[in-house]
């Protein structure tokens, strides 16, 4: 649709169309650029579990289990807070001074590292990545399905646990992030946005060039008299761009806002622990005000695009809404 629409700009303004290549994207990162290494405590384990009755000793029972060694990273946010919760019941129940002191250090080490867990079980987790992906084509054109208010409502509900857990609120149930993981995991909709920005942005550009180009040479009309070939360009201008090209732009807007937004948020409001390969990636693609991002290049590709079609129409006195 993009290519042919340059196709047509150019055909009705009698030059020959010139499609650029489509600059690379770059992919997440890696795994294990984006995973943080987690803090183990330096605690004799005999301590932990000579606290005979406290529930802790089943908490820290089941980290050091087979299972436990190799824990996902939701799973062991979930330890973490449990961790946290359960050492604090028992606190009041040691009687040794310096067992306690211990316990409450041990606490103190799991809140500090909390942020950690957090960003793993949100960026680090691998189901990020198929939402991400880029090799499941373009945000599609007039999509009757659109998962797009779905993924925002998990993301949304996700950010305002991270709220709470970043401020040392760890009463929380996490039971419903491994069906947001699980909607990451069968969705594309990220990708396709960066993908479909990425192609908007070129193919404007294209047409824009073209655009360009004859508002500095021959005018369409002189006198500001429409001619037959200004009748044509405006039948294109409205069939074409308006009733095609516009409608796509604004999807891709919109849906941008709906999920790209919150999903920088729930980046932004982990910056202290961002990994630098993910805050270069970061700003390019999630970004939303960064001038360098993705998202204010299309912005501007848009908005130069329609002041050319614009000041080409004016000089018919064909300008939209004049």
């Amino acid at each position: 649709m993009m290519d042919e629409y340059v196709e047509r700009v150019a055909r009705v303004l009698d030059t020959e169309p010139v499609l650029s290549e489509l600059p690379p994207l770059e992919r997440l990162p890696r795994r294990r650029d984006r995973r943080l290494e987690m803090p183990e405590l330096d605690m004799d384990i005999l301590d932990f579990l000579s606290l005979y009755g406290c529930q802790l000793q089943y908490v820290v029972g089941e980290r050091n289990s087979v299972m436990g060694r190799v824990m996902d990273p939701l799973n062991r946010l979930r330890y973490e807070l449990r961790f946290i919760e359960a050492a604090g019941e028992c606190l009041p129940d040691i009687d040794r001074e310096d067992l306690k002191a211990s316990l409450q250090d041990a606490i103190e080490s799991k809140r500090d590292s909390l942020p950690v867990a957090v960003w793993n079980a949100t960026w680090g987790a691998e189901e990020i990545e198929t939402l991400f992906t880029l090799s499941k084509g373009h945000f599609p054109v007039a999509a009757e399905a659109n998962p797009i208010s779905d993924l925002s409502a998990d993301v949304g509900r996700l950010n305002n646990t991270l709220d709470d857990l970043l401020a040392g609120q760890v009463e929380h149930s996490l039971d419903y992030v491994g069906e947001v993981h699980q909607r990451w995991q069968a969705e594309h909709r990220a990708g396709q946005l960066l993908n479909s920005a990425n192609l908007l942005i070129t193919r404007l550009d294209d047409a824009s060039a073209i655009l360009r180009t004859r508002l500095d040479g021959r005018p369409l009309c002189f006198d500001g008299k429409p001619n037959n070939q200004s009748d044509i360009v405006r039948n294109m201008f409205f069939s074409v761009y308006i009733d095609r090209i516009q409608p796509y732009m604004s999807d891709v807007s919109r849906a941008h806002e709906v999920l790209i937004r919150p999903l920088s948020e729930m980046a932004q409001v982990q910056s202290e622990v961002m990994p630098e390969a993910f805050r270069e990636w970061s700003s390019r693609h999630l970004a939303l005000d960064d001038e360098a991002g993705i998202w204010r290049e299309l912005d501007r590709a848009m908005a130069v695009h329609t002041e050319h079609w614009q000041a080409l129409l004016e000089q018919c006195g064909l300008r939209p809404g004049a």
